[in-house]
Formats: structure tokens, sequence, C-alpha cells
């Protein structure tokens, strides 16, 4: 298994294959995904958006994993990870930690303090939100009916960096109770 954080041309359908062979993504939601991968390419530092891809060296185009993470312009400190997906071969190795370990570290070294992860509120997504509870990220607010009746956004927060936290603006209801 390779890092590599290099986006090419060839992580366009790579990508869109990895989120699709999970099976939790709508096609809308894998063009989204896509769309920053498309970005970044134009863009590059300017689109704001890092990756790390997790495959195996062979430059077969074939994705274990990847992660999209990067600067909240809004929030000084605060990074958002946009997404996270594993191949489903791939799944219950302990990659998706390693990805998510390895975003907080870069995020960290260019100065983050806390790590935001945007996801649903469906049943489907209970594994996820677990897989975030146990990396030690908390609540910080939910949406209902967000995406769409019924399907809430759950927003995560966790401390990531040194440092005193920043804050701007109010903080959300489920924040101001913890």
């Amino acid at each position: 298994m390779r890092w590599r954080d290099l986006v090419r041309a060839s992580d366009l359908q790579a990508v869109r294959r990895l989120v699709e062979s999970t099976s939790f993504f709508s096609s809308a939601e894998q063009d989204i995904a896509v769309e920053l991968v498309d970005e970044a390419l134009s863009k590059g530092k300017l689109s704001g958006y890092e990756f790390i891809f997790a495959d195996a060296g062979r430059g077969d185009g074939v994705l274990h994993g990847y992660a999209c993470f990067g600067p909240i312009p809004s929030r000084p400190g605060a990074f958002d990870l946009y997404w996270i997906a594993v191949s489903p071969k791939h799944q219950g190795r302990g990659l998706g930690k390693k990805l998510l370990r390895e975003a907080e570290h870069r995020a960290a070294v260019q100065g983050a303090i806390e790590m935001y992860i945007d996801t649903s509120g469906r049943s489907q997504y209970q594994p996820t939100r677990a897989f975030y509870e146990r990396a030690g990220y908390r609540t910080w607010d939910i949406f209902p009916d967000f995406y769409f009746p019924g399907d809430d956004k759950v927003v995560y927060r966790k401390r990531i960096g040194a440092g005193p936290a920043v804050a701007i603006g109010g903080q959300s209801s489920v924040n101001q109770r913890r």
C-alpha cells in the first residue's frame, strides 16, 4: 500500500469507481466526489482541496481508499474532511482509520486546530457515524431534514492541533449544551 497526494487525471474515474463500489453514494454524490478531484486538477492548491490516495503503487488506477480535506476559509484553524472512502475489499482492515489519521496529521501540520466532518443521519450511515465517534469525533450539530425529509445532516468536530480554539461567530445549540 502506498500513500500518494499528487492528483492525476486518472483519479477522476478511479474516485468514481471507488465511491460507486461502496454502494453508499447516489450518482449525484459520486459526481460531487469527482468534481472535487477535477477542481484540484484545474486549480491545484488554490482549489482548497487536498487528497490522500491509497493504492498499490502499480499505476493501474485502482484505489484502495482516499480522503479529501481542506481548510475552512471562514474559520481559521479549522479544516473539513470532505470525503473518505475505502473500497469494500479493503474495509475492516484499518485503512479508513489510517486515512483519517493521516488527514488529521497533514491538517495539523498546516496549523489546523480542529477538523469537521458532515455526514448523513440515515440509518445506513450508522456504521460511518460510529467510525467517526471511535476516532474521537463528537457531534457538533444536527440539522434536521437537511438533505431531504428524514435525512439529517450530522456534523462532527474534533480538536486535532495545539493552540487555543478560534471562536468565530455564534456556536450551534448542540455545542452550547456540551
